[in-house]
């Protein structure tokens, strides 16, 4: 028999701290859901109409991306960073369930050497979807010819079940975008 528990969104849910998350459970095997939220305000498009090859076809990972109408760009997981690229371009976030996932911003962004970007973490932070991360300079990244899309992209896929986008079109910051399914525990690596 199984049991599924969550938490209903609301419109209210983004103030809280928690991060609702589905325990499924079959007395044997665990599941967890992980939701992400939109990193930035704009329009959510799935990751296969991303214009970069190595995103559309999964290479990196399954996820979403948001076209930006606002520079300050929010974590879309309740985690852990765990790295900073040096061009300021992406960041690594891990949840306590395993899942691991990528912001990054802009396409071929890193070509940009950082300028464009300032980052407001460090390895070793904790963060939730209200937590500030980074600001992206949408206009300098414009102006240097590169696209602005933040990329949220799931980077562990051996540990993850399936990523479900729940959301499109015009989304504000810390909204619920998308869910991730973890694979049971016995079928983790």
């Amino acid at each position: 028999m199984q049991i599924a528990t969550m938490q209903q969104f609301s419109l209210f849910d983004r103030f809280k701290k928690k991060e609702p998350k589905v325990q499924i459970s079959d007395k044997k095997n665990i599941s967890t859901l992980e939701t992400l939220y939109a990193p930035v305000a704009g329009k959510v498009k799935p990751i296969i109409e991303v214009s970069d090859p190595v995103f559309s076809q999964r290479m990196m990972g399954d996820g979403f991306a948001v076209t930006p109408t606002a520079n300050q760009i929010y974590s879309p997981i309740n985690g852990k960073i765990i790295s900073i690229f040096d061009t300021k371009h992406a960041i690594g976030i891990e949840t306590t369930s395993g899942l691991e996932v990528l912001i990054h911003m802009g396409l071929d962004t890193v070509e940009l050497n950082g300028k464009p970007f300032n980052v407001y973490v460090n390895v070793g932070d904790v963060v939730t979807p209200t937590t500030m991360i980074a600001e992206m300079d949408i206009k300098a990244v414009v102006e240097a010819k590169k696209e602005t899309d933040v990329l949220i992209v799931v980077t562990n896929m051996d540990e993850v079940a399936d990523v479900t986008l729940n959301a499109d079109g015009l989304v504000v910051a810390e909204t619920p975008v998308a869910l991730v399914t973890m694979k049971e525990l016995k079928n983790r690596k």
